[in-house]
């Protein structure tokens, strides 16, 4: 049995008493205010000691949960020099944080949190000739590469979580990731680094030569005691350094003693990587870089288990792989259940484990044959099944495949949650499949054996999540036993405890095992050496607090499970459960693709990411942080600039559905209270709109008179710079019910038509276009016989009991259609989400709902199903399409792209998230500004960039809304106009200066 010899206050007596007083006692409190007062009056950044910061940031992606004393975001890394002055003039602990997605407790501590991700971010030099670049410790490893895009240099290391994880954080844990096969770890790509400890040393670290050396100890001060202090604790355990610290690729646990060795050139930046905040503060960063590969060829190698695939890798290591990953078949059908990555999973050879090799070359021809070559010796040897990828998008499809490994066995579908714990043991490669054997063997003595196997196995690291029980106390005993006899094994196979995230608490407690008492000193007396009053991280690494503390779940986890709206049947019908979904990974953090999360894209701002209001959601339901429940306003001001796009419902890894969670929360945060008054002006547009039929151009002038405009939207909460959607002199329902009925008896069938609210009120011809097609399709048309709703603007705004209400009112109306299966067609996304996606949970278990959630079906949808083989005139045009963010999340647009492309329609499937009108979001006052950055990231940019013949396509209302106000010129269309232009013949006018051709 490991023990903490130091007891469960390692962190400091003075920063745990202070940390419960803050909590509980006047003492505390009146500390931290003054502190917080000084941090503010000194410090260039932005400092938040309130409720909601603190639980924002009160873990990372780990099993642990320490909230933080506050959180404090410089502007500078000066502001952050000023910041850990005055923490050291109050003697509080310091944690510098990147990315925070760390999964063994780094990034989470009773300290103030340093967040360097939303200013500090600059690329500051880069030298095309040396192959280096300085930069501040903020900027993301995505963003950071897009900068050297243009020069052919890039990062070496590439964590799955390069969307997120920042330069510092990387540095901090020494990161790796597929590409460290070619590459090497992070410590491998550190040049130099400026830091700063937390007596207030400031100096720049790098590989030091004896003569500077020898002059930076003449010199003296803290930088020559430190230096000084460096060489003789060198000297003093350098065989053990050489003995205890395994020779393999992968080595990541342990601070990095052995770059002070003699033949590491005393380099004391590459010592301080990867030592997780507890050392100094990383101010500047200078890195080395590698070449952009011009050319690569991935190969799957399909085997019958992972463990034969395992015993193949030192012969693909042969072949010098620039990566060399393993999958097991458990990985696969997780994926696949849950819809990760099903085109790719669908590409995979024979097998039910595979081995994915990347081969790079200076050409695609190089690339081919080094990957040919590869297969033909390994094929011959093993038995093995190859597959060759060299498409770009089929390569990029398998290793999102890849990099959704966390995400994919957190939550596998109708068996318990798995947690970190055990999750990146690293050993000798050419003894990787004898591990896995002897790991698996473990894995079922305790239990755990439906575990999945997977990782970088071209370097013996193994990647899994475990369904540990961390709720009761037998089961986290038993959690603690498999960690401790899982250090033993690795440790036995000449491994390391860690090969890529670190120690932080999940493995510090067990570092004697691998490196020895004597070793571990060492440790101690560095923490000494830069940090001697043990303020920076503390707990983490050296005088470790134990591996079964500070559990977000723990034995006296026992959160508030209030009765909902929503049903929740993918989280046991638990709003806690859900709301504890996010695994921290912080895929909501990045800027590069997808829809989620607008919000966080626009402001820069944890808590206004898709992570940050889980936490808070979490915190909210624990009720120590977050006291007042519903009624926080913490959490309420969180989820305000949610755009409830529903983004993360498809782009989140584990499936966090931030906008039901919103709704959930408005409805309780306001019952029997007065809403803001959008939800009023807004939320009711269905029954204004039936109104405003009785003379919409008396209203249309009403609402753009100057002067009583602004009035108006004044008093419904609008913004005064948005302008108000005009309101068709006639609606499609009015005009339809009028109309001469086509010649009955379509060859199809009947299809109903559904006349949602903003295409009966406000653009009906897209409904007309839409008759125009399902008529020259064969289908008959009909409407509802009466007026309904999907209830959409009511569940936006929280007003859920509307909302159901509304949604039974429909069923009602639909009754016949439902039981008779007719299809019902829907032209706008958002509502056709409602039915598919919020319906089902809002009314469980009514057989209607389900009825309709089957029914519900896109123009597309219904072409491809019962008109597969009906195509309209070519049209001969090209066509940017923008995605409803509700289409992206629930309903996909592969339909509705086929349907433009069957018209000879030439798509370009913007990849530009979301819009960022959103609904209701975009119209309310104060959210002008974030609306308009959302636009403004990619969508716009997008559209101007567009030739000028070019359609722009978007199915969602709020979309085209955003492009009329923001772009005048783009005129979008509805795919429903476009095909029924190609019916008549026609050429729809662009409103971009041309018609098509």
């Amino acid at each position: 049995m490991v023990t903490n010899t130091t007891g469960t206050n390692a962190a400091g007596t003075n920063a745990a008493d202070a940390s419960t007083a803050g909590t509980h006692g006047t003492a505390g409190a009146l500390l931290f205010d003054a502190l917080a007062a000084a941090l503010r009056t000194r410090v260039d950044g932005e400092v938040r000691f309130d409720a909601g910061s603190r639980a924002t940031y009160s873990t990372d992606a780990s099993n642990y949960r320490q909230v933080p004393i506050g959180v404090v975001v410089p502007r500078t890394p000066e502001a952050a020099v000023e910041t850990v002055d005055v923490c050291r003039e109050f003697d509080v602990p310091v944690l510098s944080r990147g990315g925070g997605t760390s999964l063994a407790g780094q990034c989470c501590n009773v300290a103030v949190v340093l967040d360097w991700s939303k200013y500090c971010t600059r690329v500051l030099e880069v030298d095309d000739e040396a192959g280096t670049a300085l930069v501040e410790p903020g900027v993301k490893l995505d963003d950071l590469n897009d900068a050297l895009a243009p020069s052919g240099w890039m990062v070496g290391p590439k964590p799955s979580t390069h969307v997120s994880c920042t330069i510092g954080g990387m540095i901090g844990n020494n990161s790796c990731g597929s590409s460290a096969q070619a590459y090497g770890k992070t410590v491998d790509s550190v040049r130099r680094l400026e830091v700063l400890t937390y007596d207030g040393a400031r100096m720049w670290v790098q590989a030091t030569e004896d003569d500077e050396y020898d002059r930076i100890v003449h010199e003296g001060g803290r930088r020559g005691e430190i230096y000084h202090g460096l060489r003789a604790l060198r000297d003093r355990y350098a065989d053990e350094i050489r003995d205890r610290y395994p020779d393999i690729p992968r080595r990541v646990s342990g601070y990095n003693l052995d770059s002070l060795l003699p033949e590491k050139n005393f380099d004391v930046a590459q010592l301080l990587v990867g030592s997780e905040s507890t050392l100094v503060t990383v101010l500047r960063a200078e890195l080395r870089l590698v070449r952009r590969p011009a050319a690569s060829a991935l190969v799957l190698l399909g085997f019958d288990d992972i463990t034969t695939a395992a015993d193949a890798v030192p012969l693909v290591v042969q072949h010098d792989p620039a990566a060399l990953e393993g999958i097991d078949h458990r990985l696969a059908q997780l994926e696949h259940s849950r819809h990760l990555a099903e085109n790719a999973l669908r590409q995979l050879p024979e097998g039910a484990a595979w081995l994915m090799v990347q081969m790079n070359g200076d050409s695609r021809a190089e690339a081919d044959a080094r990957a040919e070559k590869m297969i033909d010796d390994v094929c011959r040897r093993t038995g093995a099944h190859a597959a060759v990828f060299d498409d770009a998008t089929h390569k990029k499809q398998m290793w999102a495949a890849r990099e959704a490994g966390l995400g994919a066995t957190a939550y596998p579908a109708g068996e318990p949650e798995t947690h970190e714990g055990w999750e990146d043991a690293a050993v000798p490669p050419d003894r990787l499949g004898d591990y896995l054997r002897d790991f698996r063997a473990l894995l079922d003595r305790y239990g755990y054996g439906t575990a999945s196997l997977y990782g970088h196995f071209g370097q013996g690291c193994v990647h899994t999540r475990i369904p540990f029980d961390l709720r009761t106390a037998d089961g986290i005993a038993k959690y603690r036993a498999f960690a401790e006899d899982s250090a033993h094994l690795v440790v036995d196979y000449g491994g390391s405890l860690s090969g890529e995230h670190g120690d932080g608490q999940s493995r510090a407690e067990l570092l004697p095992i691998m490196f020895g008492e004597r070793l571990v000193t060492a440790f101690g007396e560095l923490k000494v050496l830069f940090d001697p009053r043990n303020r920076m991280n503390p707990g983490k690494i050296v005088h470790p607090f134990r591996l079964d503390e500070n559990l977000r779940q723990g034995v006296t986890y026992r959160p508030l499970e209030p009765d909902t709206h929503f049903a929740y049947p993918a989280d046991g019908h638990r709003f806690s459960h859900a709301a504890a979904r996010c695994v921290g990974v912080g895929k909501c953090r990045g800027h590069e693709s997808g829809v989620m999360c607008p919000s966080y894209r626009a402001t820069g701002e944890e808590e206004h990411s898709t992570r940050g209001r889980s936490r808070l959601l979490f915190e909210m339901l624990q009720g120590d942080v977050i006291t007042d429940g519903w009624r926080s306003t913490a959490v309420r001001d969180a989820l305000d600039l949610c755009l409830a796009c529903k983004g993360c419902r498809s782009d989140c890894p584990v499936d966090v559905d931030m906008a039901t969670y919103k709704a959930e929360f408005l409805a309780h945060h306001y019952e029997h209270r007065l809403r803001p008054l959008a939800h009023y002006s807004m939320g009711w547009i269905p029954l204004w709109a039936r109104l405003a039929a009785i003379a919409p151009g008396l209203v249309n002038t009403l609402t753009h008179a100057p002067g009583l405009s602004s009035a108006l939207k004044a008093a419904g909460g609008i913004d005064r710079r948005r302008p108000v959607p005009r309101f068709a002199r006639q609606r499609f329902r009015d005009e339809f019910t009028r109309r001469t009925p086509a010649q009955p008896g379509g060859e199809r069938g009947t299809v109903v038509l559904w006349p949602d609210t903003f295409t009966d009120n406000f653009d009906p011809q897209i409904a007309r276009d839409a008759v125009t097609v399902l008529e020259a399709a064969g289908f008959d048309v009909r409407i509802p016989d009466r007026t309904a709703c999907c209830g959409l603007t009511w569940i936006s705004t929280g007003q859920l009991t509307t909302a159901k209400r509304v949604l039974r009112r429909t069923l009602k109306v639909l009754g016949p259609d439902l039981r008779a299966g007719t299809p019902v067609v829907v032209l706008e996304p958002s509502c056709a989400a409602v039915f598919r996606a919020d319906l089902p949970q809002l009314l469980y278990g009514d057989e209607d709902a389900r009825r309709l959630t089957r029914q519900t079906v896109t123009l597309g949808e219904l072409l491809r199903e019962k008109a597969p083989h009906w195509h309209p005139p070519h049209l001969n045009a090209e066509a940017l399409l923008q995605p409803h963010c509700h289409q992206h999340a629930v309903l996909k647009y592969a339909a509705d792209h086929d349907a433009l492309a069957g018209a000879g329609i030439e798509v370009d499937i913007l990849d530009a998230g979301c819009c960022g009108l959103a609904g209701n979001f975009g119209f309310e006052r104060g959210h002008y500004d974030v609306s308009v950055a959302c636009a403004e990231d990619k969508l716009l940019p997008a559209v101007r960039a567009a030739d000028p013949g070019a359609l722009i396509v978007a199915d969602g209302f709020s979309c085209r809304t955003q492009l009329r106000d923001l772009e005048p010129g783009s005129a979008p269309l509805h795919t429903a106009q476009v095909l029924a232009a190609a019916v008549h013949g026609t050429e729809p006018n662009t409103g971009r200066g041309n018609r098509l051709p």
